[in-house]
């Protein structure tokens, strides 16, 4: 006697035929697709699974907890994202900063080299003016020159009697003289210019300082009285 296929195969104790064929044998028509078979008893899904026939979408893990704890988390993730806004804020307003004194001082630094090829040619409209040969064209083109020059930052500076500055003057003479109560510029023999803070040429001129600093020996040789200091007075009395 032959077995039967007991129901845990085939479903009740009868085997189960299942027509796949997509084209119906009768009616030659195009058949759709069917739905996957419910899941049964022992088919290892439990409903709800994931995956599975009327399973459920996960909980959103804020549905877990309270309305204050996602007040509190809310909160936390404002206080953070407009920390960033403010700290990209800041890092943008240095940059422009940055990058708005770099330009100024690349635009200062090319009119200080255009001024400084200049310098000559003012000097011999100076030379000329103090000569009394600027006249005619020649006049109007140097005093337009002069203007522009001075619409672009450029200062001239260095008069006779000005007090000596080392770090706008350069010292070509050295004197001493009764007439002046420091070092002091008495003779300018080249002007200075500068451009805004930077000397583009410090001003050439000759120093005179006061007759009381001048040395004992230069002095002596000058014919000048020295009066005795104490130590030579201390001296001349052992001597004695």
């Amino acid at each position: 006697m032959t077995d039967r296929p007991t129901g845990s195969e085939f479903g009740d104790g009868e085997p189960v035929v299942r027509d796949k064929r997509r084209i119906d044998p009768d009616t030659g028509a195009l058949r759709e697709p069917s739905e996957a078979p419910a899941a049964g008893p022992g088919s290892g899904s439990a409903p709800g699974t994931p995956g599975t026939p009327g399973a459920q979408p996960p909980k959103d893990p804020s549905d877990l907890i309270g309305p204050s704890a996602q007040e509190a988390l809310l909160t936390e993730a404002l206080a953070e994202r407009t920390a960033d806004l403010q700290r990209l804020q800041a890092e943008y307003v240095n940059y422009k900063r940055r990058v708005d004194r770099d330009r100024e001082a690349s635009r200062e630094l090319v009119i200080g080299s255009v001024l400084t090829e200049l310098l000559g040619i003012l000097d011999d409209i100076g030379r000329a003016r103090e000569a009394g040969e600027l006249e005619g064209a020649f006049k109007a083109v140097a005093e337009s020159l002069e203007r522009v020059t001075e619409k672009l930052g450029l200062v001239k500076y260095g008069e006779k009697g000005d007090p000596f500055d080392p770090r706008i003057h350069e010292a070509l003479l050295h004197n001493y003289s009764d007439e002046v109560d420091g070092p002091t510029a008495t003779l300018v023999m080249q002007p200075g210019y500068r451009h805004g803070e930077r000397v583009l040429r410090p001003a050439r001129v000759a120093v005179s300082e006061p007759t009381e600093q001048l040395p004992a020996e230069a002095a002596a040789q000058d014919g000048i009285p020295v009066e005795n200091t104490d130590d030579d007075k201390s001296a001349d009395t052992s001597a004695e």
